[in-house]
């Protein structure tokens, strides 16, 4: 046995359970239940064409001489990245801890009451910075928020009759380069036209429905948008800002201003570079749009007790509902980096961000004011953190290259440069050296930071923020640490039992993957810095393109899309470039099977198709007779099929390449969903079943760790003739020859978590990676027929085994009563999450175990499983007073000193023997999801406040 196999520790399944488990499948050998899983035709003829595979030291080692590569200079390039200090308690129990990072979107609220109570405190800190009125659990990146912006503007807009044709939209000239670039992809397929100019000099004309501004500026000018913002209101024009966070505590926020959307990242509140990401943007509006808000908002509500309890509020992924017709396909949050950056202002509370606020300011107050006395002339009349400097770029940027100083230069005369949280008293006085230097100049000493406020004084906040307790309370290490672990110890995660998430794949996500991710060679790094010093990440993320080549049979891959939905959008936007240059921009349907994905149709939207839905069988196969019709009817303007493979049944629909050649030889293409695609790797591939397009999410296959909910990466792996229109960045050239504009802000998306697939691509090697794929596909059916004669499948392939998921069948229990929201609460006595609920399917569950569990803990998800379906038989529908309805029970339930349940508290809490050894409390009883939306509270109000509600 080799010991040092990286794959030995991540695949469950010991070599002595293999016998066992394929007598109960009822096959001889791995091989021959994958022969009656995957359809023949589709099967690879030769292995991965990959890299030997790493033991974890050699990739360790390898990855430490890859991130020496990297140079740590000193950055001041600003453009809405900063330096941030990540406190270690955070860095430690957040960052770095399966309990945190391991967890799923907190779908059962009543086993993530502490990731809720934390992103709460996120949303919080947004509102009172922002001073808007709600505010959502994070977005990917401040590009894309300011995108859902301007499409919640244009959503609001229909409410104005006298607005319902207006399609012009202004974007201030201040704006940040890449988010400008993100917002022209997303405005043209949607029908809005940007106007970009001087905010100073605009007419507020009536065809205007919104407008953008930057605040501050994108070179650090620090504007009173209070007059434009009340003549955009005079002309019925709704004004979206997009703020840095940190000056929030300084400067009057926007929606003192009268802002209807607030936009940003809480990148500088604690959370690394990252070469560009993860980072948790934020988005704040007015309670009026809540139901036209992009994404997920946490809120209170109470339980079955009538005690305080959180859970997701309104319908958090309404582009399941509303499909083509949602204005958003964004079903996912940040949460790992909301989470942290929420901490990071229950760490410093109000007075630690105003210290630090001020901090920065006076950084860059002193710098301009000394500049000045060299005879440097600085260029912004008010300020937050940014100066604009003139001065020959050429020669202080020799200079300060030299001294490993990176600054922004505008132009050949124009510097800007940006201070941070980091800047110290030292690193002022390096600056000026540097500039006195290259124009042979005498230098100049600072001790001290000028404690003066460069803009005016009607910007200076006077407002008060974060007065909860919460904020004022955890400001020792000691007492931080504890209540993070109270917190933790309210979530179930992976680092307590399986996650069996049909379609989600929660997987292992390996130490010695993540480890790099705390290494400052490679969480420290500006996404916009001189490629030279970030050679470490070229050569990482190059790398991982190609490995995800090899894997999919395609020829270019981009690694922007920081999350699925983004890389759906990211497919459709490319073909839509493909068939536009080839003057085919009539062609705009999208064919999308009834069984898709809710984001699938909600992306076409985005991406100006109009969507054809086709039908699905009996079986839960796409009907390719339907498709055919479809695909001929609308053949002049078939722009492209969505399809998911294995379909959303966990099925190898053995049509498929009939499928795809049916929807070329009617001048479509093909985008394949990449959500399964764990059933896939080393076995077939997207290119060989014939699509032209595909995304992976990173965080399901390739073991980036969902984080509680994100981070996500969703890059596209696309055919030869894709190539060329891969999406590009406006500040650091990369994509296709000719790229489409930016899908999210940074070059490389959310690049530093890359680490993790680059790392266990590398440590598992080709035929590792096929092993995951095969024993992904073995824990399935394993479940599936220790399951059989308990539940029943709801579908199957041809030879009767499921891909790596499969649906059970809970419909008929309502004859007893018994929903399926039932066994997904009872799951929680038995200390597991439950499984996929109701989802593709309405009434089942969705099962899918990866290759990483064990046979110890499928047996006991199973004997679980088995354990609920004996309640559900001895339930009757007359009597709701049973184990089943009254799931979960909590602690509380189990030690009051009267039981008035018709069971005992054993059966209530320790239905099987194992759960004694290590059980899972849940915190709270069932969560009112009804009440909760009826009295929406999406902030840690004061306690008055809820009771008022109620």
């Amino acid at each position: 046995m080799k010991t040092d196999a990286f794959a030995l520790r991540h695949i469950g399944p010991r070599e002595t359970d293999l016998q066992h488990m394929l007598q109960t499948i009822g096959v001889e050998s791995i091989e021959q239940l994958v022969y009656e899983t995957l359809p023949d035709d589709i099967r690879l003829k030769a292995p991965l064409n990959l890299d030997p595979a790493m033991t974890e030291y050699e990739f360790s080692n390898h990855i430490l001489q890859l991130g020496n590569k990297n140079k740590l200079f000193k950055t001041y390039i600003g453009l809405g990245y900063n330096q941030a200090i990540v406190p270690a308690v955070i860095q430690r129990n957040v960052f770095e801890n399966p309990g945190w990072y391991t967890a799923y979107t907190p779908y059962q609220a009543e086993i993530a009451q502490g990731r809720l109570e934390a992103i709460l405190n996120f949303q919080t800190t947004v509102i009172e910075l922002t001073g808007m009125e709600i505010a959502n659990a994070s977005l990917l990146d401040e590009g894309t928020a300011a995108a859902e912006a301007m499409a919640l503007l244009l959503d609001v807009r229909s409410r104005d009759q006298k607005k319902n044709n207006v399609n012009k939209f202004f974007v201030s000239e201040e704006i940040l380069p890449q988010t400008l670039s993100v917002l022209q992809t997303r405005a043209t397929p949607i029908g809005v036209e940007l106007v970009i100019g001087n905010h100073e000099t605009f007419d507020f004309s009536t065809e205007f429905f919104g407008a953008i501004l930057q605040y501050p500026g994108k070179y650090g000018q620090v504007y009173d948008y209070t007059s434009f913002i009340e003549k955009a209101a005079a002309n019925e024009i709704k004004v979206a800002v997009a703020a840095d966070i940190l000056s929030l505590a300084k400067l009057t926020p926007p929606g003192e201003m009268g802002a209807a959307v607030v936009v940003g990242t809480t990148q500088r509140f604690g959370i690394p570079l990252g070469y560009g990401g993860p980072h948790a943007a934020y988005f704040a509006t007015k309670d009026e749009y809540k139901r036209s808000m992009p994404g997920r908002i946490i809120g209170v509500t109470v339980d079955t007790n009538g005690n305080r309890a959180l859970r997701m509020a309104l319908q958090t992924r309404e582009q399941h509902i509303k499909r083509d017709k949602a204005t958003s396909n964004i079903c996912t949050a940040q949460v790992l980096l909301s989470v942290m950056a929420g901490m990071y202002a229950v760490y410093h509370g109000p007075k630690g961000l105003q210290y630090i606020a001020n901090k920065v300011h006076a950084a860059a107050a002193t710098l301009a004011n000394e500049l000045k006395t060299l005879g440097i002339e600085q260029v912004n009349s008010a300020f937050f953190d940014t100066i604009l400097v003139k001065a020959d770029a050429k020669k202080v940027k020799a200079v300060a290259e030299a001294n490993e100083v990176n600054f922004y230069y505008v132009d050949e005369n124009t510097i800007s440069i940006s201070l941070n949280e980091t800047t110290s008293v030292s690193d002022v006085n390096d600056i000026i050296t540097i500039f006195a230097e290259a124009l042979s100049l005498q230098p100049s000493t600072v001790s001290d930071f000028t404690e003066t406020n460069h803009y005016p004084e009607n910007l200076n906040r006077t407002s008060a923020f974060l007065a909860h307790d919460v904020f004022n309370k955890y400001h020792s290490e000691t007492a931080l640490m504890r209540y993070i672990k109270m917190l933790e110890r309210k979530d179930l995660a992976l680092n307590h039992s399986m996650i069996s998430l049909g379609s989600c794949t929660m997987k292992l996500n390996a130490a010695a993957e993540m480890l790099p991710l705390s290494n400052p060679n490679w969480n420290n790094i500006h996404p916009f810095a001189p490629l030279d010093q970030a050679q470490g990440y070229q050569e990482m993320l190059k790398k991982l393109e190609q490995q995800l080549n090899v894997i999919t049979g395609f020829a270019g891959t981009t690694l922007q899309p920081n999350s699925g939905a983004q890389g759906e959008y990211a497919g459709l936007m490319v073909i839509r470039a493909y068939h536009q240059s080839r003057g085919d921009d009539h062609r705009n349907i999208a064919l999308i099977p009834s069984s898709a994905h809710g984001t699938n149709p909600a992306s076409a939207a985005m991406a100006g198709m109009k969507v054809v839905v086709t039908k699905t069988l009996e079986n839960g196969n796409i009907d390719v007779e339907d498709l055919r019709e479809k695909a001929i009817l609308h053949k002049d303007n078939l722009s492209c099929l969505m399809v998911t493979y294995p379909s959303t049944h966990g099925v190898f629909e053995s049509a498929i390449k009939e499928i795809t050649q049916l929807i070329h030889d009617n001048g479509g293409q093909v985008y394949m969903d990449g959500a399964n695609m764990n059933a896939q790797v080393g076995l077939t591939n997207p290119a060989t079943i014939g699509a032209d397009v595909c995304h992976l999410n990173l965080h399901k296959t390739f073991a980036i760790p969902h984080g509680g909910g994100g981070p996500g990466v969703g890059p596209i792996c696309v055919a030869p003739q894709l190539v060329p229109f891969l999406p590009g960045n406006p500040v650091i050239p990369t994509g296709g020859e000719t790229a489409i504009t930016a899908i999210s802000a940074a070059p490389w998306g959310s690049a530093l978590v890359c680490l993790i697939s680059y790392g266990y691509i590398s440590m598992l090697g080709a035929d590792g990676l096929k092993s995951c794929t095969e024993h992904a596909i073995l824990n399935a059916n394993y479940i599936k027929e220790k399951l059989n004669g308990h539940y029943d499948t709801l579908y199957s392939g041809e030879m009767g085994r499921a891909a790596h998921e499969m649906i059970l069948e809970c419909r008929p229990f309502k004859q007893k009563g018994i929903e399926v929201t039932d066994i997904a609460k009872r799951l929680m006595d038995y200390g597991f999450h439950a499984p996929t609920v109701s989802f593709p399917v309405a009434g089942t569950l969705m099962i899918e175990p990866t290759e990483s569990e064990n046979l110890e803990e499928l047996d006991r998800f199973c004997d679980a499983m088995i354990s609920i379906r004996k309640e559900i038989e001895a339930a009757t529908i007359e009597d709701s007073n049973n184990v089943l309805k009254n799931s979960p029970h909590t602690l509380a339930m189990l030690t009051t000193e009267t039981w008035e349940f018709p069971y005992t508290r054993e059966q209530a809490a320790f239905p099987l023997e194992y759960i004694a050894e290590n059980k899972f409390w849940p915190s709270v009883r069932r969560a009112d999801d009804a009440f909760g939306d009826r009295n929406l509270i999406c902030s840690c109000a004061p306690i008055e406040a809820y009771m008022e509600e109620n």
